[in-house]
């Protein structure tokens, strides 16, 4: 089951004629933090997790959302696609949901007697997996080519996606029954793991305000959001943060903090080398926008949790006792040396 959108200037959910893009702006560390101020307008109390999202784009990266059911998942990724002026489908992931039904298979035409692509909704900049633990194995496996190498093969040939792509996937952890857990060859392509938790009590007050005065979720044209970015902004954004330069000491951390979680005694997996290339990124990715041109080890301390929450695999003891990879991350990093 597909949903998909284009968003216009001031996008709508299912609109499909796209506005010119905003010009990449002088200076796009505003630009950014302009989209998080966008999307506030949609999203309540949710900064930190749209913060996540923009630094995976930054990093070419895909995102891992968990949060329970009503927290604004969907609406946090449509929101997010029209402040950048960026396509966006979204899959509701099923059981009986087949590989050929995300990237896209061979249609068979018969005025002209042959086969033709019909494409899948994988090809677009944003792709909602809601719910991506509830399909089958099988699958999610289908996804695993087009998040590392943003290509879809088939009948053997190889068919490039957009640029940006983004997988940003949701999963309920309250609902166990018909799921099916996430592969560590999987998880490990997530470049970050967002938690979105319940809004505060004036959060959630300001959800129920917009509402009583009119807001429509489907609707972000009546909530004023428009789009302050787009493509070539990221693309600048993303040349900007190349050029942000590591130490050897910092680079030598950021390998201490992740061969650290390999002989934790809670863990029967740590964090493997893309891993720690991914925190690397991150952290310096979290510096740019940051405002520096340098990653310090306070900005890997700060990406430490999101970026390798999810790579980590506690062993049946540690959990029995109430080990969290949270605790493991934090005693990994009290431990580990800061260079100085």
């Amino acid at each position: 089951m597909t949903d998909e959108t284009t968003p216009p200037a001031a996008p709508t959910w299912g609109a499909t004629t796209p506005a010119p893009a905003p010009a990449p702006p002088a200076d796009l560390r505003t630009a950014l933090a302009e989209v998080r101020t966008e999307v506030a307008k949609a999203v309540v109390g949710q900064d930190a997790a749209v913060t996540g999202l923009i630094i995976a784009l930054l990093c070419r990266g895909h995102v891992l959302l968990e949060g329970v059911p009503g927290v604004a998942k969907t609406l946090l990724v449509r929101s997010l696609s029209g402040a950048l002026q960026l396509g966006t489908k979204r899959v509701q992931f099923t059981p009986d949901l087949m590989p050929g039904d995300v990237t896209g298979s061979l249609v068979y035409d018969a005025r002209s007697a042959q086969f033709s692509f019909r494409e899948g909704p994988v090809f677009t900049n944003l792709l909602l997996a809601d719910e991506i633990n509830r399909t089958p194995p099988k699958t999610q496996a289908s996804l695993l080519e087009a998040m590392e190498e943003r290509q879809v093969t088939v009948d053997g040939e190889a068919r490039l996606l957009p640029d940006p792509f983004m997988v940003v996937a949701t999963q309920n952890p309250v609902e166990y029954e018909g799921t099916y857990p996430l592969p560590e060859a999987q998880l490990d392509r997530f470049l970050l793991k967002l938690t979105l938790p319940l809004p505060e009590r004036a959060d959630e007050v300001e959800v129920l305000t917009r509402h009583a005065a009119g807001f429509d979720p489907r609707d972000l044209v009546a909530a004023g959001l428009r789009a302050v970015a787009g493509a070539d902004a990221l693309a600048a954004a993303r040349a900007q943060v190349a050029q942000v330069q590591v130490s050897p000491e910092v680079l030598g951390y950021v390998v201490d903090v992740c061969r650290a979680t390999r002989t934790s005694p809670s863990l029967s997996l740590g964090v493997s080398p893309r891993g720690a290339t991914a925190l690397l990124a991150t952290s310096r990715a979290w510096a740019w926008l940051s405002g520096r041109a340098y990653v310090t080890p306070d900005d890997v301390k700060a990406l430490a949790h999101p970026t390798l929450r999810h790579r980590v695999q506690l062993r049946p003891e540690a959990e029995i006792e109430g080990v969290t990879a949270e605790t493991v991350l934090d005693t990994v990093l009290a431990a580990v040396p800061v260079p100085r």
